[in-house]
């Protein structure tokens, strides 16, 4: 299904915080018609009053998909309003965290065909990662049509299981505040080692941002841009022997602690 098709029908956004605005703006950028786009959200920004689409008018009957986008813990009042759209015509679509699948089946009814996602903090500026599965009336279909949307807010890769998204939580979810606490201490030493706040948070910063590019642009492997960094007994090495030492254990610590408590979370 086209961005086209699914303007002809209709598309209905539950919730438009930050990451709904930034796939929406992603859909109209596409050409999906901005009076196509129904948007359910209590408190709408002037930035979506000012795209000319519906917002919290009375919902199409038949719309091509239903993307939900609000917080887990809006989920409880956003469901019900939403639950006439299922039955097997629309494809609902969401991003909440730690919503499974079954949850919408129950609140949906029987033959929905419906995609879990997790998208992670950076697709708020379209440098995102979203990992996917459907349920098992997602057809082929639902499935490409989902990859579409979800692609206006950066990369999408499908999972093979609905229980490898606790993985993904610890992985892409959480990730970004992991790389966000490394540019913190890597400043933090900085400071310690004689620069001024403001210059090591900039050379924090602009070096992780600059590395992370390049890992993702080059053909090397991550392991080989490493090697290429470090000349035999120089700076470089000297670090990583220290940072060697202990980091993977640790991250490997890290991403463990955060996979169980999504698992504990999905458990109730």
């Amino acid at each position: 299904m086209d961005i086209g098709k699914i303007g002809s029908r209709g598309l209905v956004l539950i919730g438009c915080g930050k990451m709904g605005s930034a796939m929406l703006e992603g859909w109209l950028k596409s050409g999906l018609p901005p009076d196509s786009v129904h948007v359910r959200d209590p408190k709408p920004s002037d930035w979506l009053v000012a795209q000319g689409v519906r917002i919290n008018e009375a919902l199409p009957e038949n719309p091509a998909v239903a993307l939900i986008a609000v917080k887990p813990q809006m989920m409880g009042e956003a469901l019900p309003a939403a639950s006439a759209l299922g039955g097997g015509e629309t494809l609902v679509i969401s991003i909440a965290a730690g919503t499974p699948i079954s949850a919408f089946e129950a609140a949906f009814g029987p033959g929905t065909p419906i995609v879990r996602a997790m998208p992670n903090t950076p697709a708020a500026i379209g440098r995102g990662i979203t990992a996917m599965i459907g349920n098992e009336a997602a057809t082929a279909e639902h499935l490409d049509t989902s990859e579409t949307l979800l692609s206006a807010i950066g990369q999408v890769v499908r999972l093979e299981a609905e229980a490898q998204m606790d993985a993904v939580t610890a992985l892409s979810g959480s990730g970004p505040a992991y790389v966000f606490h490394l540019i913190e201490c890597m400043a933090a030493a900085g400071e310690v080692l004689g620069l001024a706040p403001e210059m090591a948070m900039q050379l924090a910063k602009a070096t992780v941002s600059g590395a992370g590019q390049l890992a993702e642009s080059a053909d090397e492997a991550p392991s080989e841009l490493r090697r290429n960094v470090t000349s035999p007994n120089g700076t470089t090495q000297a670090g990583l022997e220290v940072l060697m030492a202990g980091l993977p254990e640790l991250v490997a610590g890290t991403m463990a602690a955060a996979k169980l408590r999504s698992e504990e979370l999905a458990n109730g």
